[in-house]
């Protein structure tokens, strides 16, 4: 029973990474047909009643039982994890698509890793330190690799897509860590510390209301190009957009961001983001059974080598 609760953190960033794959799909999909920040304004509108029923359902009260302190870091994780940093991962799945923008995103790792030695005085272990290595070393391999043939459809915002997969990276990690102090680490006694489905409800409260301004500045931005007489070229129906993003909404925000505070909280830091960060591998088996693309052998190389390094990663979770 003991081994088995060492490993919750782990088993749940890897859970975290199959959720978030489903996620990137569904994401990428209603961005195109509803625009980044109708989704990002959706998908936290629907967490926030899913996980509010969950809490009420789990706690029998609708407001978990929190101090100060606690509200302070998760309304600073929701607002800089899920408000600024989804909405920048959005804005550069639409820009330069789903595939260089997982690449960017294969630094939050180290991102998360140097933050949680710096605030939480969290340290690695040579094994979880190659693991890392092997992973976010895998997982670039992959991601790198050019496409056969001609790439159609490239952005005419390549610059601004790639500036917005780092910010969302290092908001991802940042985000993670508040959540983390949120919970209690670092600073309470373990018996005050917060259950991660409850400061998930808490994270994604704070992460609507600071979506709100980002949605105002959209407004403000489509009646100007209106007035303009610029409208955006559709792709595919507004229907299909908000069931994308519906589905999206359950898998991601929903149950991935819950899976990924359970990983923080069961894990150090560096390995839970770590673990969170494998959809580019999980990936592959939708491209070549759904899209028909080519898996290369240099492709699988890299996964297996993102999986070696993943499995460092249980040899020695704390």
């Amino acid at each position: 029973m003991i081994a088995l609760d060492v490993y919750i953190g782990p088993m749940a960033g890897v859970a975290t990474s199959m959720l978030w794959t489903a996620t990137s799909l569904f994401f990428t999909a209603a961005g195109k047909r509803i625009g980044p920040t109708v989704v990002n304004a959706g998908r936290i509108l629907l967490a926030i009643i899913f996980h509010g029923v969950t809490f009420r359902l789990l706690a029998g009260t609708w407001i978990p039982d929190v101090v100060a302190g606690q509200v302070l870091f998760l309304a600073l994780s929701g607002i800089i994890g899920l408000s600024i940093g989804d909405q920048a991962l959005f804005t550069a799945f639409v820009d330069i698509g789903p595939r260089l923008a997982m690449l960017i995103m294969t630094t939050a790792p180290l991102f998360a890793a140097l933050f949680g030695w710096v605030v939480l005085d969290e340290t690695l272990g040579a094994i979880a330190s190659l693991g890392i290595v092997l992973t976010v070393g895998g997982v670039s391999w992959v991601v790198l690799e050019r496409p056969k043939g001609k790439v159609s459809g490239l952005a005419p915002h390549r610059m601004r897509g790639i500036i917005f997969a780092f910010v969302a990276a290092a908001c991802q990690a940042g985000g993670l860590l508040l959540s983390k102090q949120g919970m209690g680490h670092g600073w309470l006694p373990e018996d005050q510390h917060l259950a991660p489905q409850a400061a998930t409800l808490i994270r994604m409260l704070f992460a609507g209301v600071g979506v709100i301004p980002i949605v105002i500045l959209h407004a403000r931005r489509e009646r100007t190009r209106r007035a303009a007489g610029v409208f955006p070229e559709p792709v595919g129906s507004r229907r299909a957009g908000f069931l994308f993003a519906s589905c999206g909404a359950v898998v991601g925000p929903y149950l991935g961001v819950w899976m990924s505070l359970v990983a923080s909280d069961r894990a150090p830091l560096g390995i839970a983001q770590t673990l969170c960060s494998l959809p580019p591998i999980f990936l592959l088996p939708f491209a070549a059974f759904i899209h028909k693309e080519h898996i290369s052998p240099r492709a699988v190389i890299g996964a297996v080598i993102a999986v070696a390094g993943s499995a460092l990663l249980f040899i020695q979770p704390q």
